[in-house]
């Protein structure tokens, strides 16, 4: 399938696009400049240089396309602004007639990026039907995924995964635990028995792999490896395949809040979570665990940042 990528050089949509190509997918990728195009172009993928805030920079390009998978995110203040925006621009060029095999072709598909923080703390496990309480960094998403998901027509297949806590490479918060032990000390939001559900980056990919090449899948699919673990648990399996045992700080969240605003909330969020109707459509994680894993990641993370 012909299938345009938004954010194909950050975490999440690095792996997406790797995964797609190893399924035979032609990925067409939008990128901010000609060094990213460089490096999308050398994976195999067909760069398009353009602007998440200018539609038209890459209108034409999305027009031909058979799918659409939405994973960039723009850190500015005006990130929710330019979600909503190419939001709009995707399902809008996803709509249009396509020039040819129309009547042949399998409905087009948009596939959106949101989080498992949409859900809010939740003690018990919480699987896709779970209702909506999210933190304050995730309440713009719940209006962008009702959006998504409105958009389901006969032509028109949308989903929406709502990835965990990524982990993998050298980026994401699990990476900011092994570069803070890594440099001896760890500050963890809170007491640290709260639970962060996490997903191996390759597994996530495959995820959207499968969503992508599967005309029945529609609606929401959480990304998470069930290892129901604690930061605490997280930060102890770390320690031992270091040199020195780092030490561990505990910020109390008032502390948090004043120095990094709604994301402290988000690292003391306590949350237990089910991929349940994704693992339906027979999707089933490599890694079960962060800590159960953690010499391979912390060998992962240095080999990314060397």
């Amino acid at each position: 399938m012909r299938i345009f990528l938004t954010g194909a050089t950050g975490y999440v949509g690095s792996a997406v696009l790797d995964a797609l190509l190893k399924a035979g997918h032609q990925v067409t990728a939008l990128v901010r400049d000609n060094e990213k195009a460089a490096r999308v172009l050398a994976k195999g993928a067909y760069p398009v240089v353009g602007s998440l805030a200018d539609p038209e920079s890459y209108r034409p390009t999305a027009d031909a396309q058979d799918g659409y998978i939405h994973t960039a995110f723009d850190d500015s203040g005006a990130g929710v602004p330019l979600d909503r925006t190419t939001i709009d621009a995707l399902l809008a060029a996803a709509r249009r007639p396509r020039t040819s095999g129309a009547l042949t072709a399998p409905p087009r598909f948009f596939i959106y990026t949101s989080g498992t923080w949409v859900i809010g703390r939740s003690l018990e496990p919480a699987d896709e039907s779970a209702a909506l309480n999210p933190i304050a960094l995730a309440e713009w998403r719940v209006e962008h995924e009702a959006l998504v998901l409105a958009a389901n027509a006969p032509q028109l297949r949308t989903a929406v995964i709502r990835p965990s806590v990524v982990y993998g490479g050298d980026r994401g918060l699990i990476g900011d635990l092994f570069k803070m032990a890594t440099n001896g000390l760890v500050r963890v939001v809170g007491d640290g028995n709260n639970h962060w559900p996490a997903v191996y980056d390759r597994d996530l990919a495959d995820l959207y792999v499968r969503i992508a090449g599967n005309d029945d899948a529609s609606g929401v699919f959480h990304a998470n490896d069930e290892g129901d673990e604690s930061v605490n648990d997280i930060v102890a399996a770390i320690s031992p395949y270091l040199p020195h045992k780092p030490d561990v700080r505990y910020v109390p969240i008032e502390e948090a809040r004043s120095k990094m605003g709604p994301m402290a909330d988000a690292m003391a969020l306590d949350q237990i979570v089910r991929s349940t109707r994704s693992r339906a459509i027979g999707w089933n994680p490599s890694l079960h665990s962060v800590a159960g894993n953690a010499a391979r990641l912390l060998e992962e993370w240095r080999a990314a940042r060397a």
